[in-house]
């Protein structure tokens, strides 16, 4: 039986539906969710977010946030969240770039605060999330069948 599944950000609710697994990066690793599943409250990793609802899968890039886990719901409460055919390719590939750039070219300079440096490291991370999740896209939008995977 599907648990009820929902991504939030503070600006909007990015998908609600009933599902059968959800998979995600924890703070201490990955998870793998199903309906049932033990209470549990963690931080979430930016990092690619999996929900699988039957034989078909969606994938979202998400940054950051909290996992509330109940045996009849499972939460996501994300800093930013984005399913895998709203993720525009080129301007995710510009951050990647310019993050790549000053990490090159400023690291080792005495102006480069070390929170700016980890800024631009995180900025990295979802930049390099998102074009992994956007590049997952094939075919029609949203659900991807899984028939002959596994």
């Amino acid at each position: 039986m599907p648990v009820l599944f929902e991504i939030v950000t503070q600006e909007r609710l990015v998908y609600s539906a009933k599902v059968d697994m959800v998979v995600v990066d924890g703070l201490d690793g990955r998870l793998g969710i199903l309906p049932n599943h033990s209470q549990l409250l963690t931080g979430l990793k930016v990092s690619e977010l999996l929900v699988r609802i039957g034989k078909a899968e969606e994938v979202f890039a998400v940054s950051g946030g909290v996992l509330d886990v109940r045996p009849d719901r499972v939460l996501v409460l994300a800093d930013t969240a984005e399913h895998s055919d709203e993720i525009d390719l080129i301007r995710a590939d510009e951050a990647r770039k310019r993050a790549e750039k000053f990490l090159e070219t400023q690291w080792r300079m005495t102006d480069s605060t070390a929170e700016a440096r980890l800024d631009v490291i995180a900025s990295l991370s979802r930049a390099s999330v998102r074009l992994r999740v956007g590049r997952q896209r094939r075919g029609a939008p949203g659900l991807r069948s899984l028939e002959g995977t596994g």
